[in-house]
């Protein structure tokens, strides 16, 4: 768990690392999350400082309207009312979205996006999603899981996806997907780190590996270009930490792909792992200041 006191003007004053405590289950996540929220306002204050709003992001489904976490496999939540809680325990104005609109939020406002009003944050990790942001607002979507990209199908004869369909994008061009990959082909584990390593020194199984990667996310980009028209693609997540080795084939196999379509910039991400606590603080910026 990523935390952080961010000032105003985005500026971070302190940042922490939590254990989630996931494994004790959800009701022990919540407390986790209440006690660190409320030792965070108490350092600010002892820093000189005044706790203004909270903002909060986690994953799977969130109803950003109501301020509940609908629903996430990773920290076992069930329509919790996290932002209601919060509230209650601190008395400050919050908010609270999704961890991945969130960084994107942050991207598009402060990082690689700054400036451009259509923005396609795309999250490559253990597995993949996407913010879209427009005039620096983050759709959620009807239900609250928009951007769900690693979800559409690229290779209908691909490998199973943990949602239970087959060849998913994530099931195939995740960090770890890259990882499965490679192991399945050679019978030696690699990180997808050290599967890129290895294209760019010239070994054939990690080439192409790597380039089966490229390719299945250039479908997904072209179909994400083809529903939303953005002026700039920006790349986070653990395989954007590839830098140009992935954005300049991506670039040109994206560009084979698009017809009518407009071809968008593509831009490794600013803002690192703190962009999730900063689009959480702007989150919370957002909600005291609305109306």
């Amino acid at each position: 768990m990523k935390c952080a006191l961010v000032r105003t003007d985005g500026r971070v004053a302190h940042t922490e690392r939590h254990h989630t405590l996931a494994e004790h289950g959800p009701a022990a996540v919540v407390e986790r999350i209440l006690d660190v929220a409320e030792g965070l306002a108490g350092k600010a204050r002892a820093d000189g400082l005044t706790p203004l709003a909270v903002g909060l992001a986690v994953p799977g489904v969130v109803d950003e309207a109501t301020g509940r976490a609908v629903w996430s496999a990773n920290l076992g939540f069930r329509d919790v009312p996290l932002r209601e809680l919060v509230t209650a325990r601190l008395g400050l104005p919050s908010a609270l979205g999704h961890d991945v609109r969130s960084g994107g939020l942050a991207e598009a406002r402060l990082g690689a996006g700054r400036g451009t009003r259509h923005v396609l944050f795309l999250a490559i990790g253990t597995g993949i999603a996407a913010a879209h942001v427009v005039d620096g607002s983050a759709f959620a979507g009807a239900h609250g899981a928009a951007g769900e990209l690693g979800h559409a199908v690229v290779r209908p004869d691909g490998p199973r996806c943990g949602c239970g369909r087959l060849g998913c994008l994530e099931a195939v061009a995740s960090a770890a997907a890259v990882g499965r990959r490679y192991t399945a082909l050679t019978g030696f584990p690699a990180t997808a780190a050290e599967v890129v390593t290895r294209a760019t020194g010239g070994e054939e199984t990690a080439s192409l590996v790597w380039r089966e990667t490229v390719d299945a996310l250039a479908d997904g980009l072209a179909i994400a270009q083809a529903l939303y028209d953005t002026e700039v693609v920006v790349l986070g997540g653990g395989l954007a930490e590839a830098g140009a080795d992935l954005l300049d084939p991506l670039g040109v196999a994206l560009r084979q792909r698009l017809t009518f379509q407009t071809e968008p910039r593509l831009l490794r991400a600013a803002l690192g792992d703190e962009a999730g606590s900063l689009g959480a603080a702007l989150l919370a910026l957002d909600a005291m200041n609305r109306p």
